[in-house]
C-alpha cells in the first residue's frame, strides 16, 4: 500500500496491542483524529497477547498490526508484510521512555541524577551525529540475534521520522499531548500539572555542559 491513507483501515481488523498500553492509545488517538471510530468504523482486536500479535497477524488474523522495531523491518525484509505508516509520526511528539525518581532521592543525590542525565545527553548527541550503519555497529552486541541489515533499516526508519530525542528534556507540549492521548483512551480522568511531575533542570545543565565542551 504505497499510497496508504488512514482512511484505508475503515472496515478492517487491526491488532493494536493491550488496551491502556501506549501503542493502543496512540493508534486510537491517531485514527480518531482522522474521523475513524474504533468499534464502529474499524475493529480493534485487543484479545491477542502483545507477544503473539505479529504471529497472529502473519497467520491472517487481522489486516493490520502495530509492531515495534526491529520486528517491523524484519517482516518487511522477509517479504511477509509492509510498513505502511508510523503511528509515532502521525501522533506528534509524545514522551514514551522517561526516567523518574522520588523527590527525596533527587534532593539527596543530585550528583547521581546529574551524572546519569549527562550520560543520556551524550548518547543522544552521539546518535544525532552518526549514521544508521555506525549506530547499528555499536548496538549490535545488545541485539545478538538481530540481522545487522535489519538493525540498520530500523534505525534509519526512526531517524527519518525524527523519533530519537536529541536532548533529554520533556516539553510541556509533548506532555500535554500524552495526557490528551490518555484521556481520549479513557485512561486518565484529569490532567496533571507539568511543573509537578517534570524537572528539566538536570537535563538543561547536561545540554549546557555539552555546549561548553564543544566550545
Amino acid at each position: 500500500m504505497p499510497n496508504f491513507r488512514w482512511d484505508d483501515i475503515r472496515g478492517s481488523t487491526v491488532l493494536p496491542g493491550r488496551r491502556g498500553g501506549m501503542p493502543f492509545m496512540a493508534l486510537e488517538y491517531v485514527v480518531r483524529g482522522h474521523g475513524i471510530i474504533p468499534g464502529e468504523d474499524v475493529d480493534f482486536d485487543n484479545s491477542v497477547a502483545f507477544a503473539a500479535m505479529v504471529g497472529a497477524f502473519l497467520s491472517g488474523t487481522a489486516d493490520f498490526v502495530t509492531a515495534f522495531e526491529p520486528v517491523a523491518s524484519t517482516i518487511e525484509l522477509e517479504g511477509r508484510g509492509y510498513v505502511v505508516a508510523s503511528v509515532g509520526e502521525a501522533s506528534g511528539e509524545i514522551p514514551y521512555t522517561t526516567y523518574y525518581a522520588l523527590g527525596s532521592f533527587i534532593a539527596d543525590n543530585p550528583d547521581i541524577i546529574q551524572g546519569f542525565t549527562n550520560a543520556i545527553a551524550r548518547g543522544q548527541q552521539w546518535v544525532q551525529e552518526n549514521t544508521p550503519e555506525r549506530v547499528a555497529e555499536v548496538i549490535t552486541p545488545f541485539f545478538p540475534d538481530a540481522d545487522p541489515v535489519i538493525l540498520i533499516s530500523a534505525i534509519a526508519r526512526y531517524m527519518e521520522i525524527d523519533a530519537f530525542s536529541s536532548v533529554p528534556m520533556m516539553t510541556e507540549d509533548s506532555f500535554d499531548r500524552l495526557q490528551r492521548v490518555m484521556q481520549s483512551a479513557g485512561e486518565l480522568t484529569r490532567p496533571a500539572p507539568f511543573y509537578r511531575l517534570v524537572d528539566n533542570s538536570f537535563a538543561e545543565r547536561a545540554v549546557q555542559n555539552l555546549r561548553d565542551y564543544a566550545d
